[in-house]
């Protein structure tokens, strides 16, 4: 089945997905050239129109992402930098992992790992091991929840940048999802300054009224937050056992952070309270 190609005003400048199949295209076909590329042999191997070939490469040369010096183009800095931003974090995910699969081992409940999107305001997942129970709490990886009423939502923003949290919290409408979900800012503020000090989330029914969350902090080797880790299950199977898993989930994302410490530095270079209603 042939391609479709959406066009702007006319003009025949692809703007959907063949646009991006084009810009994709133009990074491998650079990532394997050692001395570059020029205009007339990107357009032969791309088989695109050089003016749609020109819309892609001035704004990529501007940001830094392709660099051209007497006609021929290469990756820019900015490329490599990006590339290095995503193998730290496959890296930082494979190192979790054994510890996320012993946190499913001994809690018996899923576990998940979840990175702030600054961009969004939200928790991404990037790791998960479901629970064996046949009722459970799940996160698809990919997902993203909002920061303020999840636990690792809370970690994350205990332990984010301060202006950027400030900011969070002032432009951030606090919606309700259900009757537990917290609304107030105040005791949003208090609700972070607690997790700060205890180094520990809990969030019950806020997101959606029968799961309950449980996180703790994971911290890079410059003593940055990088994730949260947190264990999910159904309110009427974690509250009971809080007393129990806050000891075990805190040991186990000590244990992450000094491990993900030895992995960056080896990669340097490269780039509560029970629930209420409110």
């Amino acid at each position: 089945m042939a391609r479709s190609e959406q066009t702007k005003g006319g003009s025949g400048e692809a703007t959907g997905p063949l646009a991006l199949s084009r810009l994709l295209g133009l990074i491998d076909a650079l990532a394997i050239s050692r001395d570059g590329l020029t205009l007339s042999q990107l357009n032969e191997k791309l088989q695109s129109p050089r003016s749609s070939l020109m819309n892609l490469l001035r704004p990529m040369v501007v940001d830094g992402y392709l660099a051209c010096d007497h006609g021929r183009y290469r990756l820019g800095t900015a490329i490599f930098r990006l590339a290095g931003n995503v193998m730290s974090v496959w890296n930082f995910s494979s190192t979790l992992r054994p510890y996320l699969n012993e946190l499913a081992q001994r809690c018996e409940e899923s576990v998940y790992l979840g990175v702030l999107d600054k961009v969004g305001s939200v928790i991404t997942y990037v790791d998960a091991v479901d629970s064996p129970n046949p009722v459970r709490f799940s996160v698809p990886v990919g997902a993203v929840r909002p920061l303020y009423s999840t636990a690792a939502g809370r970690v994350l923003l205990a332990f984010a940048d301060h202006d950027w949290v400030e900011y969070y919290l002032k432009h951030t409408k606090l919606k309700a999802y259900s009757p537990y979900t917290v609304t107030s800012l105040r005791a949003l503020r208090d609700e972070i300054a607690r997790v700060r000090e205890s180094r520990v989330a809990v969030s019950m029914g806020e997101t959606f009224p029968e799961s309950g969350a449980l996180a703790a902090p994971i911290f890079g080797a410059d003593g940055k937050l990088i994730a949260a880790i947190a264990i999910g299950a159904p309110v009427s199977r974690l509250e009971p056992r809080l007393d129990e898993l806050k000891p075990i989930i805190g040991d186990i994302a000590v244990r992450a952070s000094g491990s993900t410490c030895a992995m960056l530095r080896g990669c340097e270079g490269i780039g509560t309270a029970p629930r209420k209603a409110t």
